[in-house]
């Protein structure tokens, strides 16, 4: 199979294979650090539960990256 032709085989996928498809590749030319990748997954979940408990507050994406911008560009 040629590479254009697995591109367009990729793209016509729904949007969560894609997404899984670009993981799988993505994995493969960075291998996971499996102890640190573990230790991050245990605070993903942490947080998420707090969410969902209403312990916590999100933050919209745009104003977490406003803020880090703002930080960095002066």
């Amino acid at each position: 199979m040629k590479t254009a032709d697995l591109i367009a085989e990729a793209i016509s996928l729904p949007v969560e294979e894609r997404a899984m498809v670009v993981d799988s590749i993505l994995k493969s030319l960075n291998q996971p650090t499996t102890d640190i990748d573990e230790k991050w997954a245990l605070v993903a979940k942490k947080r998420l539960a707090e969410l969902r408990a209403g312990e916590l507050e999100a933050v919209p994406g745009d104003e977490v990256f406003r803020k880090i911008w703002n930080r960095f560009s002066a």
